[in-house]
This record gives structure tokens, sequence and C-alpha cells, in this order.
């Protein structure tokens, strides 16, 4: 009996592990969202304001490198994105933008937190993160 629940809870975990990942890698922006340009410049000025927002606003969930170790991403469900991984690099600059803009639980929405220009400086930030 205990090997039946042992391997219940096993199986439990595995199910809502595999569950989580699956919601993280599967957040995608629409397509038209990567038509978006980003009006910014990726310059030296650009990507320090970038780091200061991130600093203030992101590293408690995505951690200072960007890795989704942030110490509240612990506790969250899906875990922040790791900003270095090709995955995340590998998305436009204006679907970033959106998932920025927009959200979504347990991220939020940075529309009325951030100013347009505040949040290219972050995606402009985040691109620096790459491995």
């Amino acid at each position: 009996m205990k090997k039946i629940m042992y391997s219940i809870v096993l199986l439990s975990m595995i199910a809502i592990y595999s569950n989580n990942a699956f919601a993280q890698s599967t957040w995608k922006a629409p397509k038209e969202a990567d038509k978006t340009v980003n009006p910014m410049k990726g310059d030296e000025k650009s990507v320090k304001k970038g780091k200061k927002i991130y600093v203030q606003m992101c590293v408690i969930c995505h951690g200072a490198k960007g890795k989704g170790d942030g110490v509240a991403g612990a506790a969250l469900n899906p875990k922040p994105a790791n900003f270095t991984s090709k995955e995340v690099q590998a998305q436009s600059d204006g679907a970033l933008f959106w998932k920025l803009t927009n959200g979504k639980a347990p991220m939020a929405s940075y529309k009325e937190l951030l100013t347009e220009t505040q949040r290219w400086e972050v995606i402009n930030y985040v691109r620096t993160l790459k491995k």
C-alpha cells in the first residue's frame, strides 16, 4: 500500500511539474506582436536605463542574471522566464514587449506601471542577458 501511495504522489508531482514546464514554454505572444519594431536603439544609454528598471522591478522574480531564479520566483507557478535561454532570446523584441505590456499570471502587466519607453529600455537590457 505504501508503494502505491508513493507512486501516486510521485506521478502527481511529475504531472504538475510537466504541466508547469509546458505552460512556461508555450506562452506565446500573438503573431502580430512580431511586427512591432523596437523604436529605440539598444545603445548604452538605453540599456543602462533598462538595467536600472530591471533591478528595481524584475530581479525579485527573474534574478540578477535573468535566469528566472529570483527570490520571489521560487514561489511562482509557472516559474519566471530564463532570459538567458535560447528560447527567450529567439523571440522578437515585439513579442517580448507584448508580454511585458500584457503579462500573464503570475507575470504582471507593466502597461500601467512603466511607460512605453521604459518597457523598450527593459527589452534592450534583457537582450544583454543572453548566454
